[in-house]
Order: structure tokens, then C-alpha cells, then sequence
């Protein structure tokens, strides 16, 4: 079984470029499931249909593609052969269930783009696209039957979704997009690119009759994915244009920042009429202040007054001791009133440091560390089609360090790194506002051809780890803006995160 296999599924062909949208970046995680059944050495059934990926290496099919290689293992082998790349691979069945005509296949050898479930909603007469390998275009184009097996871009075919029905009582979606034998197991796609079903079937058209096709419903393939314990991406936001996303989230992002300057404005309003009440308590305890010096001083002076006076009737009566000590009484009373008159408060007053400090103007430091964060994705500012959008922990350190380990370049008042993984068919450019708060994901999903052209551009960074140098930094941002220019015009995704203090 191996050598024939390998005979078999021997490839020499390359995936043709793939247009930069959402469904050309599905379809690089749409595959081929080739069946051969093989018996005393000799090929007796070929067979194929389409699937798509849930998992790095598992991918999703109708259980009637795969269903001679469930009952006759030991004599049928699966391929898997998908759209990009120069080589084929074995896959197993590991689920199946008849009833919704779904199957689970495995294969190892590549990591596949995963496609995500839609969740919410479809509106009848919404547009959809199905995506697969239809027979009736392998008749007309292939040259062979190595043609099968070549990696190759599925053929894509529009229409709308008319709505749900029941056929041998499972919900499926009625739609009007092109499908033949072949599209069987491959993805129908909402225009963000996301699952909405799985092509199984299309109705017999009689002549001059329109053929309508059928898809298993996201409902049923949620739930075959569920009971195969099988972990799968899902969206249930609707459907944006990017270009339409990016510009409300400029117009976002400006009053955020106009947001952030009001309340900046208003916390200095704040502090500057607390400033003002605080001077007006101040200015009015110095006054009470000085007039109770003032008093006591008159006090004095009367008392010195009355004690000189004393003194000179004391001396009348011939009493010189008890003048005289009368005397220097008096007198030091008179001293007393002269220093505590001079002594009084003048009238300026200075506020307390702990008010005065606050009452300063605050300016945010770019370069300032934050400390740890949570973030939160907020939808209204966000296009999702593959992404998770739970909450992210962030730690934002001095200079543009993130997380301790990774260094972002200046991009005027905020921070951008953009990574080019190894493994993973996706470029993203994350940003940090601290003005804001704001952190954001631009992911671009991208073809084989593409993703090398970034990796090697991104060999040129030489900065991996943190640094207070800002040549450095400025290096950073210089070779960063060549990948930039090496991406589409717009990502597939935005995710857009506020950011807050963490517990």
C-alpha cells in the first residue's frame, strides 16, 4: 500500500498566486481528498471530492468521499492534496457520521490555514461562495490522472443563500452557487471567507430547470465537531469591508485620541479649580490668621501700656522696686506686641506640595513604562474572519519593550512591530497607543509565494531583543517599513484591543 501510495501521489506542480481577499485566503486551507482503493496491487476506484481545514493537519470532508475508505481501510488510501505547495499526503479517517454526511480526516507532513465557522446569522439572498475541485472542470482541463493530484488553487463560484431546509432530516443551506460532483466536502463562504456550510449535494435539474445546490448547515457541522471533540475556530461578528473598517477606525482612532486630550484637558481643569479653591482657603486662613496676630499684638500694646502706667503710680508712692519691675514688664510687653505685629501672616500664600504637584501639567511619555495590561477586543472596532478575539495580556515596558522580551519601533506617537512567523501563513503588524491605550492586530493572510517573500526581508532584522538604543530602534522601523511595502494594500483582519491596568 505504501509504494503505491507514494506512486500515486508523486507531485511536481506549484499552486497557482492566489488573489489577496478573504476567499482566496480561505481557499489556501481548502484541499483535494483524493480516495485510490487498491486491491492485489492494481488501482480498481478512484475517487475525490473537496474539504477545508479546522486544524493545522485536520480537515473537514462529506462523509460520502471518504466512506469506502472507512469500511475497506486496509485497501484504500486517502490523499490529501492541497492548493499550495509541491507534494501530497496520506490522511485517516478518525470521525464519521452518515446521518450529516461529514467526515474528520487527519494527515501529517503540513501545517494547513485553518478556516473559521460563522456563527451568526446569514440573511437570505446574502451572497456566498462555494469553493472545491468540481468534476466536470478536472474532465475538461486535466491532462491525467496526476493532474488529481497536484496541488492546485480550487475553482470558486458565486451565488446567494436562498435559506434553510430539511433533507433526510438534517438542516442544510439552499443556495445558488455552481457546484458539481467534486465540490462534495468543500467550503461554502460568507464574503468575509468564513463557513457558513459544506457543499454536499445539488438537486437533479430537469431540462431547462435551474440546479439549486445543498450544503450541510454551520448548526450540524458546529455540532459533528463538538461530538468529535475536535477544537474549531468561530466568528459571530457580521461581515465588513476592510477598506470600510479601516476607515471608520481611523475616524476612531482620531477621537480616541481627541477623547484622550479632553480628558487630559479636563483632569487639568480639575486640578486647576482645585488649585483655585485650595488658594481661596489658604488666602482666607492667612487672613483670620492675621488678624488674630494683629489682636494679640493690640493686647500686648495695652497690657505694656497699662503695666508703664502702673509703674509711674507705683513711683508716686515712693514703691521703686515694684516700679521698676513693673516698668520692664511693660516694656517687654510693648517688645512683644512690635514682634508678634511683625511676625503676622503677609497675605501670600504658597500651596501645600502634595496640591501644588498635582495641580502641574501631566504629559504622556511615550517611552514610559506601563506596566502589565489586560486587553480587550472591541468589536465595533474590529474585522474578524479566522482570529480569536479573547482578552490579551500585555506588559509594557520602558522604550517600546513589550512583554520584556519583544522590541517595537517608534511610528510617530505610537509603537509597531511586525512579525513574520516561521511556520504560520500570516503577517502581523501590532501597534501600541499609550496615549489611548489602544493595541490592534493587522493580520494578512497570505500565499506560500508571499509569505517567503516576508520571511526573507525579514531575515535583514537584526534587532531580536529589547534595547534603550535608538539607532537601534530607528533601524528597526527602516527595515520594517520594507516588509510593509512588500504586504497588499489592506489585511484580511483588524483586531482592535483597549487596554487597561491589570488587577
Amino acid at each position: 500500500m505504501t509504494r503505491w501510495l507514494f506512486l500515486i501521489l508523486a507531485l511536481v506542480g506549484l499552486s497557482a498566486p492566489a488573489r489577496a481577499d478573504d476567499i482566496s485566503a480561505s481557499a489556501r486551507g481548502v484541499v483535494r481528498v483524493v480516495t485510490i482503493a487498491v486491491v492485489d496491487e492494481k488501482v480498481v476506484d478512484f475517487g475525490h471530492g473537496s474539504g477545508f481545514a479546522v486544524a493545522p493537519n485536520r480537515v473537514v470532508t462529506n462523509a460520502h468521499v471518504v466512506e469506502l475508505a472507512a469500511r475497506y481501510p486496509d485497501n484504500v488510501v486517502i490523499g490529501v492534496v492541497p492548493s499550495e505547495g509541491d507534494k501530497s499526503y496520506q490522511g485517516k479517517v478518525i470521525a464519521l457520521d452518515a446521518a450529516r454526511d461529514l467526515a474528520l480526516i487527519e494527515f501529517q507532513g503540513v501545517n494547513l490555514p485553518t478556516l473559521a465557522l460563522y456563527t451568526g446569522p446569514v440573511d437570505e439572498g446574502g451572497s456566498v461562495t462555494a469553493l472545491g475541485y468540481p468534476g466536470n472542470v478536472d474532465i475538461a482541463t486535466a491532462r491525467s490522472a496526476a493532474d488529481y493530484i497536484r496541488p492546485l488553487s480550487p475553482v470558486r463560484s458565486e451565488g446567494v443563500f436562498s435559506g434553510r431546509r430539511t433533507l433526510t432530516d438534517i438542516e442544510v443551506l439552499l443556495h445558488t452557487a455552481s457546484i458539481a460532483r467534486g465540490n462534495s466536502g468543500g467550503p461554502l463562504l460568507d464574503p468575509c471567507g468564513r463557513v457558513v456550510g459544506v457543499n454536499s449535494a445539488l438537486t437533479k435539474s430537469e431540462e431547462g430547470d435551474s440546479s439549486f445546490g445543498f450544503a450541510i448547515a454551520d448548526t450540524e457541522l458546529a455540532a459533528f465537531l463538538r461530538e468529535a471533540k475536535q477544537p474549531y475556530a468561530a466568528v459571530g461578528v457580521p461581515c465588513t469591508s476592510i477598506a470600510d473598517r479601516l476607515r471608520q477606525d481611523s475616524d476612531a482612532d482620531a477621537r480616541a485620541v481627541a477623547d484622550a486630550q479632553n480628558a487630559k484637558l479636563d483632569a487639568a481643569g480639575k486640578l486647576s479649580a482645585e488649585r483655585e479653591q485650595a488658594l481661596v482657603k489658604a488666602r482666607a486662613e492667612a487672613e483670620r490668621s492675621s488678624e488674630n496676630f494683629m489682636a494679640i499684638a493690640a493686647v500686648l500694646l495695652v497690657l505694656g501700656a497699662l503695666a508703664v502706667g502702673g509703674a509711674g503710680l507705683l513711683e508716686l508712692r515712693n514703691e521703686r522696686r515694684a516700679a521698676i519691675w513693673t516698668a520692664v514688664g511693660g516694656g517687654t510687653l510693648f517688645v512683644a506686641a512690635v514682634i508678634v505685629f511683625l511676625l503676622r501672616p503677609t497675605g501670600e500664600v504658597t500651596l501645600p506640595e502634595p496640591v501644588a504637584a498635582a495641580a502641574a501639567p501631566v504629559a504622556v511619555n511615550s517611552e514610559a513604562a506601563l506596566g502589565k495590561m489586560v486587553c480587550t477586543a472591541v468589536p465595533e472596532r474590529s474585522r474578524v474572519t479566522v482570529s480569536s478575539t479573547e482578552p490579551v495580556a500585555i506588559d509594557w515596558g520602558a522604550a517600546g519593550c513589550m512583554n520584556a522580551r519583544t522590541q517595537y519601533a517608534e511610528n510617530g506617537s505610537k509603537w509597531d512591530r511586525i512579525l513574520v512567523p516561521t511556520e504560520e501563513q500570516t503577517v502581523s503588524i501590532l501597534q501600541f497607543d499609550p496615549a489611548t491605550r489602544l493595541y490592534s492586530n493587522s493580520r494578512y493572510l497570505l500565499s506560500a509565494a508571499q509569505m517567503d517573500a516576508a520571511r526573507k526581508i525579514r531575515t535583514q532584522v537584526t534587532l531580536k531583543a529589547c534595547s534603550s538604543d535608538i539607532a537601534a530602534r530607528a533601524n528597526l522601523a527602516t527595515q520594517q517599513a520594507a516588509i510593509r511595502a512588500a504586504l497588499p494594500p489592506y489585511p484580511n483582519e483588524k483586531i482592535v484591543y483597549s487596554c487597561k491596568a491589570a488587577d
